[in-house]
């Protein structure tokens, strides 16, 4: 063989190879995997002076884990702002925000991240429109959480245009106190209306935005992130950063549907996305459309009422049939689907849907339509997904960081049976993991910990639908390859594959669980090339 670029000695090299044992020793050259031994000093033949080895015996490598469902833009985008997921009250919380105030100049926007939920703090509710203005009323300010819900202070409100007598718009929610007057929080197309009031960074904020969101994600062994809400106009930024070699990941993007109301106008968006239709690179490709059959914790769609609202079932944002036919127009131009379903009736529409579809077009590919969430998913539910050939990606970070706030809607039980993931695999599926970041924490082994654990903020929930550390795992690679059909390049370390690859301070399959909760790579390598290097063991190299 040909001489190597890098040989790696460790404990144990987990290639993933069904059958295979740990391996001790993995040689990479250019950005492919040359070679692997059960012998830590078994690839020594291949070692020049200019090969770099890396002896770590007390290590273990796995390849780079994907995140199949997660939000990079919403995490580049929230990169810079102010930093209240670390708030544990509203007083930390509010503080925060007059910090970066008396930094800013007056008239500038505030705004803080995305990744929190109200529902963890202290005093488990959104801050109010008057402590906001406590804080200052010299910037408007939108405090963010997730990607639907925006809480404003009064100079932001006004900015808006919406007033006492301002009724909701579609898809959208002015919420309303008890005498009628508006509280500042908007949700949905409302949300969306009032962020587009911000000004547009430009684009080398938007790529450093992106690079300091990317290597978050490979810094806990994150190698490739299925990102599934990106804006149309974002492919441009994205690829610019990818030329810039300013990502740390590799990304598969969805382009967001949301907010779409028919065939037609899903007809325009594809339209738009034909000059995106070239295969792209190993770093960046645009792999389908994006769709939401219904809402998340405080709308996702249910056969019986939430216990926070009788009467209420959640709602759904299609009609069958319509988002039947913009399906249909998305497959017809060889794109594909991926639809969130939350809630156990949205998935059981969405599986008609499906159904339909896959009538109109008997021998689609495997894999062109795909159930994002499938949260509640019922017995019935889960044999009719089987049954149909839809893979699932799931979420367990999620489901960790919002649980306290969806059983307040929804109550204990239903809760404890979101994420039947034991059940999904033992009946057949093929099972992806993500985060969904930014509602639930991104991190290899926090979701791993997850998955085997159950653990939530609301503690364990449905502890019989966990699964095994090895099984988590390959949710995250060997699967998750298969989901994106790149099992020829990644998701296992074999020779011939792309050099993929973390290595772990402890073995992820054997350290006390409250090790794995927290545990992070001390490297992460994609194509064989360093972006995350916690101990510096590619310093001396570019």
């Amino acid at each position: 063989m040909t001489d190597a670029d890098l040989v790696l000695r460790a404990g144990a090299v987990h290639t993933l190879l069904p059958g295979q044992a740990p391996q001790r020793a993995l040689a990479v050259r250019g950005d492919r995997i040359l070679a692997v031994s059960p012998d830590p000093h078994g690839l020594d033949d291949l070692i020049t002076p200019a090969t770099r080895v890396v002896d770590e015996p007390g290590a273990t490598v796995l390849p780079a884990f994907d995140d199949t469902h997660t939000h990079l833009i919403l995490a580049a985008n929230s990169a810079h702002d102010v930093p209240v997921h670390q708030a544990r009250d509203l007083a930390g919380f509010l503080d925060l925000i007059r910090r970066r105030a008396a930094g800013t100049a007056p008239g500038e926007w505030i705004r803080t991240t995305v990744n929190w939920q109200e529902f963890n703090l202290a005093e488990q509710r959104f801050p109010s429109i008057a402590e906001l203005d406590a804080v200052t009323t010299e910037h408007p300010v939108m405090v963010k959480r997730g990607a639907y819900n925006v809480v404003l202070n009064s100079p932001a409100l006004r900015r808006t245009g919406f007033g006492p007598d301002s009724p909701d718009p579609a898809g959208g929610q002015l919420e309303r106190d008890p005498a009628g007057r508006l509280t500042g929080r908007l949700i949905g197309a409302a949300a969306a209306q009032a962020e587009r009031l911000l000004p547009r960074p430009d684009l080398a904020a938007r790529i450093e935005g992106l690079r300091a969101a990317s290597h978050a994600y490979a810094a806990t062994g994150i190698g490739t992130v299925r990102d599934c809400m990106v804006p149309l106009a974002d492919l441009p930024v994205l690829r610019a950063a990818q030329r810039a070699g300013a990502l740390g990941v590799r990304v598969r993007a969805l382009v967001s549907a949301i907010g779409l109301r028919d065939a037609a106008e899903v007809g325009q968006l594809l339209d738009a996305m034909e000059p995106w239709r070239e295969p792209g690179d190993d770093w960046l490709s645009v792999w389908g459309v994006k769709f939401g059959i219904d809402g998340g914790i405080e709308a996702g769609a249910l056969e019986q009422p939430y216990a926070s609202r009788d009467c209420y079932c959640g709602s759904l944002n299609w009609e069958p049939e319509a988002l039947a036919d913009a399906v249909d127009a998305v497959v017809r131009r060889g794109w594909r689907v991926g639809t969130h379903a939350w809630g156990d009736r949205g998935l059981r529409v969405l599986l008609d849907v499906y159904e339909e579809v896959l009538r109109r077009h008997p021998g689609l590919p495997a894999g062109t339509l795909v159930i994002e969430h499938g949260g509640l998913a019922r017995p019935e539910q889960r044999a009719r997904a089987i049954k149909l050939g839809l893979p699932v990606t799931v979420q367990h970070p999620l489901l960790h960081d919002a649980a306290g706030a969806q059983i307040r809607e929804w109550g204990a039980d239903r809760v404890a049976d979101l994420f039947p993931l034991r059940e999904w695999l033992d009946e057949g599926a093929l099972l992806t993991a993500g985060s969904d970041f930014p509602v639930g924490p991104f991190g290899a082994m926090t979701s791993v910990w997850g998955m085997a654990t159950r653990q939530t903020v609301a503690g364990v929930q449905g502890a019989a639908h966990a699964i095994s550390r090895p099984e988590a795992i390959a949710l995250h690679t060997t699967n998750a390859a298969r989901l994106l059909a790149e099992t020829g390049l990644r998701g296992a370390l074999t020779p011939g594959r792309l050099a993929d690859l973390t290595l772990w301070p402890a073995d992820p399959l054997g350290c006390p669980a409250d090790e794995l909760a927290t545990l992070l790579p001390d490297l992460t390598l994609l194509g064989g090339r360093a972006v995350h290097d916690a101990r510096g063991l590619f310093a001396d190299h570019s």
